[in-house]
């Protein structure tokens, strides 16, 4: 099975992913802010239903990539790359919104805050990235089971990016309050954020010509 270690730097990516501003995060903080704690909670919990969605789909894709096409396995790692420079790009552009910067959203009836936080999760294009580029490094078949390697580890990130959102959340109000208050502090976030996908993703690459 995985290693203690391992597990450990997994944990540690897979916080700062979900601490890394996405569609997810934009979504549950301009609920929160127009709508109150209430629907913010309502959505996160549609999002949380995205995760294990996610999850489950790449636990088992990802066992028949390993056992059946090793190179399709290189090439999504390789794709996973691209799209954390993309979002590094989006992040260090200039005229880049920070994500901490409200949308304004209509209200919404329970059932239609759900859904929508669920099809947010679910087209999320980062999450997909983690599952397709990220915890599949942590993953070896000489370690046993990959299916029972994948559940852990995504049931790991589920948990880790389920907190992370359910905190920001219920604080979505007065996080958004400091940032309008320190606007410099914006800027610092996006470059913070640009500069780290940016340096995971040349990680990616490395590894890629490592195994070529």
């Amino acid at each position: 099975m995985i290693s203690t270690q391992q597990f450990a730097i997994f944990a540690a990516a897979a916080l700062f992913m979900a601490l890394t501003p996405g569609p997810n995060m934009i979504y549950l903080i301009s609920r929160s802010i127009c709508q109150g704690r209430a629907a913010g909670v309502m959505s996160w919990s549609g999002v949380v239903l995205g995760f294990a969605v996610h999850m489950l789909c790449a636990s088992v894709g990802l066992t028949a990539l390993f056992m059946a096409v090793p190179l399709g396995y290189e090439l999504l790692k390789f794709a996973g790359a691209l799209y954390l420079l993309w979002l590094a790009w989006q992040a260090l552009r200039p005229g880049a919104r920070s994500p901490f910067e409200a949308r304004d959203l209509p209200p919404e009836p329970p059932r239609k805050l759900f859904a929508t936080g669920l099809l947010t999760s679910i087209l999320n294009p980062k999450v997909a990235v983690f599952y397709l580029s990220v915890l599949p490094q942590f993953i070896s078949p000489e370690a046993g089971s990959v299916l029972a390697q994948s559940v852990v580890l995504g049931v790991t990130q589920v948990g880790i990016s389920a907190s992370v959102n359910l905190i920001v959340t219920l604080s979505a109000a007065a996080i958004a309050g400091w940032f309008a208050r320190n606007r410099l502090w914006l800027a610092v976030q996006r470059y913070v954020m640009g500069f780290v996908l940016a340096a995971l993703a040349a990680k990616l690459f490395a590894q890629q010509r490592s195994a070529a």
